[in-house]
């Protein structure tokens, strides 16, 4: 299986999407995604400048040593745009050797270790009674878990409000679901740690009042506070007993999260932006916390995230990918595959791609009482229609960033 064709196609239906196609000269097409949020065009280039002409006259069989030949070959490693493009040639890989064998990529993973994927959705709301009215439309969407988010009394607009909308012009319009916002500048958002601090508990305590103790209940801190701030915010949220808190503070410090752990034995979920095992090594030796968030998409794709699942499970610490929208459902198949497989999955993220998007990426994953599962279709499942792809030309977007009230500017 020679590769003998390797294309990106960008497609932008509900958002932006970078999607690798590689052919054989047996017929086989793999797709694989490399989408990076707001810098889609830096994984474009690196893909179509430098990536694509070293695949070509490749074994794709090799899966394994042009991961190695993309990674060490090119000497500069790591970093958000190198592993995403590393990652859809991975996944475009795994998918033809599924294609050749004639089986699901997660049977060639191991074959599955559970039946389903536990998975949670978005709500959120400015108010109580919009968060209400949002966990009751997920639970009628079949969800039996949820990351909650709320709007902070003071501030206008902030991460993980689906409603909002700041006074930014057309830039504040919202797409997929996502704070990406199409436009020429990023959109400017507000924030304030102390007030956010004081309100996100009562938020907990009056979901649980409505809600009940069952509801498993996640929490994004978004990396914008301190480690005393984040050890203080997850000690105040023990009595709602969450599932994690995430990101509660910007891990680069990685010895930070030891602060966090000597103070709350609320679970936490880290790496979000992380691309590599290396970025994980001294969290998981130390068991500074529970899950790992990263996505298949951004650390590497199926091989590379799986060895950092599988130094994960030494320690009890489990999966909890990254399954936004700004991942297509390319990677969201790839990581169904990969959780389905794994033994220390934990919990998959999982929100739903627009009617645009379902046109162009077709998929054979399965939504059913709370569960994923990836299918049993020969490769991902999912097939790229590339005439529908053309329909949708690139639009710039940003994600937003936060400006304190003094101006300064903060973690988003």
């Amino acid at each position: 299986m020679i590769i003998d064709k390797a294309e990106i196609i960008v497609t932008s239906p509900d958002r932006n999407f970078v999607t690798l196609r590689i052919t054989t000269d047996e017929g086989h097409v793999g797709i694989g995604d490399g989408t990076l949020n707001g810098r889609e065009l830096a994984v474009v280039a690196y893909l179509k400048e430098h990536v694509a002409p070293l695949l070509l006259g490749k074994d794709a069989g090799r899966i394994e040593d042009i991961w190695q030949y993309l990674y060490r070959g090119a000497y500069w490693r790591r970093g958000p745009v190198t592993m995403a493009a590393i990652a859809a040639v991975d996944m475009a890989l795994w998918d033809i050797k599924g294609k050749a064998a004639g089986m699901p990529v997660y049977q060639l993973l191991g074959g599955a270790s559970r039946s389903g994927l536990m998975a949670y959705g978005h709500a959120s709301g400015k108010t109580m009674p919009e968060i209400f009215d949002s966990v009751n439309e997920h639970l009628e969407l079949g969800y039996k878990s949820m990351r909650i988010q709320s709007g902070v009394p003071g501030l206008n607009a902030i991460y993980g409000i689906a409603s909002q909308s700041a006074d930014t012009g057309d830039s504040a319009v919202r797409y997929d679901h996502e704070p990406a916002r199409r436009g020429a500048l990023p959109a400017q958002e507000d924030w304030d740690t102390r007030a956010y601090l004081r309100h996100i508990p009562t938020v907990f305590e009056a979901v649980r009042n409505e809600f009940g103790p069952e509801l498993p209940l996640l929490h994004d801190g978004h990396h914008r506070m301190t480690p005393i701030q984040a050890a203080q915010l997850g000690k105040s949220l023990e009595p709602y007993d969450l599932f994690w808190l995430e990101d509660c503070t910007p891990a680069e410090n990685q010895e930070a999260l030891r602060l966090v752990r000597q103070h709350t034995t609320t679970p936490l979920a880290i790496g979000e932006i992380f691309n590599t095992v290396w970025d994980y090594q001294q969290i998981i030796r130390e068991q500074l916390i529970d899950y790992v968030r990263s996505a298949v998409t951004h650390t590497g794709g199926i091989s590379h995230l799986k060895k950092v699942l599988d130094y994960a499970a030494q320690y009890q610490i489990k999966s909890g990918m990254h399954g936004p929208t700004d991942v297509s459902p390319v990677g969201m198949a790839a990581a169904m595959h990969l959780g389905l497989s794994i033994h220390n999955f934990g919990i998959q993220e999982y929100m739903q791609h627009g009617a645009k998007t379902n046109a162009v990426f077709h998929q054979t994953y399965t939504w059913n009482d709370g569960y994923l599962h990836p299918g049993d279709e020969p490769g991902l499942g999912v097939t790229l229609d590339v005439d529908e792809a053309g329909k949708y030309p690139y639009e710039q977007a940003y994600l937003p960033f936060n400006r304190l009230a003094d101006g300064t500017v903060h973690d988003w």
